[in-house]
């Protein structure tokens, strides 16, 4: 197999200084402004939304990441000019996961984090200690909750559907907002809101939406998009709950998902071959070409479909893989299946890579949920596009400072994002931006979405967390956590 992680260590342990190197002679001290709250009360800061919020790295939520979230960081920087005071429904360990009466899923769901072992990520070897019936009551300022999608922020009882609520919720019956509006804050944040109610779709290759877009609410909390319409219901909600007593706060639109590195790590063409192994594999596939010539006289596909579809491998360290594609021409009459080979336009998630020595992409063609086509990708950008142009609409309604999460993504996914003396970008393990899990940040990532938030905060309500020099520094936030962390 060609594709494999091959990762620089000395990477993972920091970056290497940008600084240019200054000979003036200068000595003129530069006194900076004190730091003013502007038009906003930070006395009681609450934090609204999913994993981000909730501070969840590395496949897993753990103490270390909860204190380096975007949240904490911010309450900390907000203690200057409030209360200070910061609650967080912290887990037991640094190993991350869930038990579930003493027991772990069976399906490796909600299980330890992902550390680096050298050549990429791996699970860490231990058991989580964190019961997740072990209720802890109260209330908790941030209000971030893994997996959480825009309707289910109002759901009564949606500790039942969701752990991570369900051990840290007011009550049975509580709600996401309910919780956060019953400590009448009096500035918020409502992040990353939209971006699991198309993460669940792509991770799960794209499924829930059928080829002519239309939406399925009976599999609303699954995998399917969330209806444009539904997300613009939800969004409006609560944010008029949060505003209600009038607080003031910070919301972020949802970034292109597709662009992460779960997306984007495994190429379309991971499959080296010599000559023998490639001859055999054409044969294998010779009556699938065979009956695609037999549909094409029978003018069932045309000339550019018969060559989308056709199958084959050579000698070469650069092959193409076989994918299950239903938005072909549906030929299973003739019991031809809808193959074909990969283009530069399809994405291949994460878990795929260690799926490719044995045969997945050559004598096993990939099934749906390996694979994000050109189409599934469309009708995730249309429905993100819809998410954002409401998340705009609302901010700008309602005077709320807005982040744009999606170009600061895009900025990273391309050219880098720079931050103090570091660039981070969203290459996996060694871009800094993104942790081990290719889709949630790591904590220098959070440190850098404090600080973003901090500016559009001095933009729409004057304060001068910038002009003060009240930013934090990314570099004292690490990019990984040692597997001896637990």
């Amino acid at each position: 197999m060609k594709t494999k992680y091959i990762w620089l260590l000395a990477v993972l342990l920091g970056f290497t200084a940008c600084n240019s190197d200054d000979d003036s002679t200068s000595t003129e001290e530069v006194i900076l402004p004190p730091l003013t709250a502007g038009e906003v009360d930070f006395s009681n800061y609450v934090a609204v939304g999913a994993s981000f919020t909730a501070g969840f790295s590395d496949g897993a939520l753990f103490i270390a990441t909860q204190n380096n979230s975007f949240p904490n960081i911010l309450s900390m920087q907000f203690a200057m000019l409030g209360d200070g005071s910061f609650s967080q429904p912290l887990m037991n360990d640094n190993i991350g996961g869930l038990l579930f009466n003493g027991v772990q899923m069976p399906d490796g769901s909600f299980g330890p984090r992902l550390y680096f072992n050298g050549s990429g990520p791996a699970v860490l070897p231990a058991t989580p200690t964190t019961e997740a019936y072990n209720v802890l009551g109260g209330t908790f300022n941030n209000v971030g909750v893994p997996g959480a999608k825009s309707f289910h922020l109002g759901i009564e009882g949606y500790g039942f559907a969701n752990p991570y609520f369900g051990r840290m919720a007011s009550n049975p019956m509580a709600s996401m907002i309910g919780d956060a509006v019953s400590q009448n804050p009096t500035f918020f944040t409502l992040s990353e809101i939209g971006g699991n109610d198309v993460l669940s779709y792509a991770t799960s290759g794209g499924t829930g939406v059928d080829q002519t877009g239309n939406y399925n609410p009976a599999t609303y909390g699954n995998n399917d998009i969330t209806d444009p319409v539904v997300f613009g219901v939800s969004f409006n909600a609560s944010v008029d709950a949060l505003i209600a007593n009038g607080a003031k706060g910070v919301v972020t639109n949802v970034p292109y998902i597709a662009s992460l590195p779960h997306f984007t790590t495994v190429p379309y063409n991971p499959i080296p071959l010599n000559a023998g192994t490639a001859a055999q594999l054409n044969a294998g596939y010779a009556q699938y070409n065979g009956g695609l010539t037999l549909a094409l006289s029978y003018n069932l596909i045309d000339a550019d479909e018969f060559a989308y579809r056709s199958i084959e491998f050579e000698a070469s360290e650069n092959n193409s893989m076989v994918l299950i594609d239903e938005d072909l021409t549906d030929l299973s009459a003739l019991g031809i299946p809808s193959y074909r080979q990969s283009t530069s336009l399809d994405l291949f998630v994460l878990p795929l890579a260690s799926l490719i020595p044995q045969g997945y992409g050559t004598q096993i063609p990939l099934a749906d949920k390996w694979a994000l086509t050109p189409e599934e990708q469309q009708n995730i950008t249309i429905a993100t596009d819809a998410y954002n142009a409401t998340i705009e609409a609302v901010a700008n309604a309602n005077g709320l400072a807005l982040v744009d999460f999606k170009g600061i993504l895009i900025q990273a996914s391309t050219v880098g994002v720079t931050s103090g003396d570091f660039i981070l970008t969203t290459d996996l393990v060694t871009g800094g931006l993104v942790s081990l899990d290719g889709i949630h940040l790591t904590s220098r990532g959070y440190a850098v979405m404090a600080n973003e938030m901090m500016s559009a905060i001095d933009a729409t309500y004057g304060s001068n967390f910038v002009a003060s020099g009240n930013l934090v520094d990314c570099g004292d936030y690490p990019t990984n956590y040692s597997p001896t962390l637990q």
